[in-house]
């Protein structure tokens, strides 16, 4: 199945604060207008830094953890960069700019994926639509608990992320690379994101990318909240990859719709 990928600026004004006085004497030169300094802020809801994604090209430590808290409750993915250097190199610049916060988890299919990625701000999820990283050598396989990139076709991973819920070993050959896996018991929250939409709000991912958070409180308003997502430890490359546990059970690919 084939499914959709993936703003406001702040701005000072300035007003003219005086009108020239004149005094009733002609040989009193006029007053000059004076401009007034106080400028007018607007406060952006995201990281203005998310709007020029070719600026965003942090290398990723050998591997870092990113805690998640969600309305369903909180857990952790450890990421290992020699697993799928580019897409751990993306997904640490999301993380460190807060890319993930507020966004819903809009897809999630019993035994197969949750699948997140767009933006609760629409300016943002548009600034990313064609930032594009090439695909990594395949190394991991989709078991249980791993994070990987959604994808459209070769070389189309933009934002769009899935956490495998079971063995999808048969994405292996399509493309899909792993890049960290969920710690602990973690799945267990995971497995709690709200799933009675099936795919029905997943194919409705056109809309989401031009509507955001508040098109989504409208017409899938069960949908689970990453309420954050945030980096909160980094290691050095010697530390032993953790192993993603295993399952079973294939279904349709996740992926992104040009």
């Amino acid at each position: 199945m084939r499914l959709t990928s993936l703003f406001a600026c702040s701005a000072a004004i300035l007003f003219a604060a005086s009108i020239p006085t004149f005094s009733q004497t002609p040989t009193t030169a006029p007053a000059k207008p004076k401009t007034s300094t106080t400028a007018t802020h607007t406060t952006s809801p995201y990281d203005r830094a998310l709007l020029k994604p070719s600026l965003l090209k942090e290398t990723a430590p050998a591997t870092y953890q990113v805690k998640f808290v969600t309305t369903r409750g909180d857990f952790t993915i450890t990421v290992t960069r020699a697993w799928a250097p580019l897409g751990a190199d993306r997904f640490y610049n999301l993380v460190k700019h807060h890319y993930f916060d507020g966004a819903r988890v809009f897809r999630v299919v019993p035994g197969f994926v949750a699948q997140f990625g767009l933006s609760a701000y629409p300016p943002v999820t548009a600034a990313w639509s064609n930032a594009k990283i090439k695909d990594d050598p395949h190394s991991q396989s989709n078991k249980r608990g791993t994070i990987t990139f959604a994808t459209s076709g070769p070389n189309t991973r933009t934002t769009q992320l899935f956490i495998n819920f079971k063995d999808n070993s048969n994405l292996d050959s399509q493309g899909f690379t792993p890049f960290g896996v969920v710690d602990g018991n973690g799945m267990n929250i995971v497995e709690m994101f709200y799933d009675q939409y099936g795919d029905s709000a997943g194919m409705d991912q056109e809309a989401i990318e031009k509507g955001g958070e508040k098109y989504v409180a409208g017409r899938w308003p069960k949908l689970d909240t990453i309420t954050s997502a945030t980096i909160v430890g980094g290691t050095s490359s010697t530390t032993a990859a953790p192993k993603p546990a295993t399952a079973a059970k294939p279904a349709p690919a996740p992926a992104t719709k040009q």
